[in-house]
């Protein structure tokens, strides 16, 4: 009977193979209970390897290569994890050229993974592992438990087929060409010039124009906040009496942007830029001799922001996202930042924040086309 499956296998008729399968599954089951013949599953696995069901045969094949000791029957378990393993590289290669073929699939693009919510972390790994070819250990180290990271660069074609098969199990991702960072209008407020339910800021453009921009509280959509840290250079003795210079944090500058979709701009706010003593008043009445730091007035202004934008979404993980961008110099360094710090030297966190609000932004509203030309009034 078997030579007759594998004559029949041979001859690629796979449901004649199958129904001889049918009464050896039966009896083999009976006679041997959980015990079965090796020979007769391996012919199990070529069926269904034969009838496309390539995920179930690989499974069986894999399963079934450590308790076998025949050698001829393990080369050719190994031989057919060899041929499904070749038609999945086949598949891949085919999909990722059809994909960087589309409009745009050859752009520099990023995929970022977002943290699993009530995911099974060991199983997604696996699959995480599947699809990026990295080690189980590897992929679990990878996948994040808060927060955003940034995995990896490349073309934008390639990164979208990785996001469909991630998402196919159920694993949050998503990819974004970088290029899009380009496409936000960046506008720095200097301060509210009116608040109540029609508001106006004085900011800057990124031309440096200075102009009035008056919208809706409803217009804003999220909010992205964020700590930028400045470094300053330092000359200290060692314990060999020689003089170090040497680079040390100073202080951090808290940055909050205001999404607005419906503009296609970020409206940029932060303890450095904007000027507390101008426009609306946003603190309570001081004592004679009571000063206000700049650190308080910020949380003044972010007061305000909350009792007029209670519902909004708010991004604020920037920290564990910097985390993982900041080794990619290159990348970072393509990224037009649109943040006045006063620093001595070029610092990757200022474009790395841009990049975190950017994601935010294009990750909820991929659909907004507002043209770069159309600036708001005033400007």
């Amino acid at each position: 009977m078997l030579e007759a499956i594998a004559t029949a296998i041979e001859a690629e008729d796979y449901r004649r193979a199958a129904q001889l399968l049918k009464p050896l599954l039966k009896s083999d089951g009976e006679k041997n209970g959980n015990r079965r013949n090796p020979w007769v599953q391996f012919y199990v696995g070529r069926v269904q390897e034969g009838l496309g069901k390539t995920t179930a045969a690989e499974k069986l094949y894999r399963q079934l290569l450590p308790q076998v000791t025949n050698p001829k029957l393990m080369a050719q378990i190994r031989q057919g994890i060899a041929r499904i393993t070749a038609l999945k590289v086949n598949a891949k290669e085919g999909a990722i050229a059809t994909a960087l073929a589309a409009p745009g699939g050859q752009d520099l693009g990023a995929l970022i993974l977002e943290p699993l919510v009530n995911l099974d972390k060991k199983a997604a790994a696996q699959t995480f592992g599947e699809v990026m070819n990295l080690d189980a250990y590897t992929a679990r180290l990878q996948l994040p438990s808060r927060g955003w990271r940034f995995y990896r660069t490349g073309k934008i074609g390639e990164l979208n087929y990785y996001v469909q098969q991630l998402h196919q199990a159920e694993i949050p991702c998503f990819a974004l060409p970088l290029a899009k960072m380009r496409e936000l209008n960046v506008f720095t407020v200097q301060y509210f010039a009116a608040g109540g339910t029609a508001p106006t800021v004085r900011c800057i453009n990124g031309e440096g124009q200075k102009g009035t921009l008056a919208f809706q509280w409803s217009e804003i959509a999220q909010r992205v906040e964020g700590r930028l840290p400045l470094f300053e250079s330092v000359v200290t003795v060692d314990a060999k009496h020689r003089i170090v210079r040497k680079t040390q944090l100073q202080d951090y500058v808290v940055f909050c942007d205001l999404h607005l979709p419906e503009r296609n701009c970020i409206l940029r706010l932060s303890e450095h830029d904007y000027q507390f003593l101008n426009g609306i008043t946003l603190t309570p009445a001081l004592a004679p001799g009571e000063r206000e730091t700049v650190s308080q007035s910020w949380q003044y202004l972010m007061a305000f922001l909350k009792e007029n934008l209670p519902s909004v979404v708010v991004w604020s993980e920037f920290a564990s996202f910097a985390d993982t961008v900041l080794d990619f110099r290159e990348t970072l360094s393509r990224i037009p930042a649109q943040i006045e710090l006063d620093r001595r030297q070029f610092s990757l966190w200022d474009p790395a924040f841009h990049l975190y609000s950017g994601l935010a932004y294009w990750r909820q509203f991929k659909d907004s086309s507002m043209p770069l030309s159309q600036l708001p009034p005033g400007f």
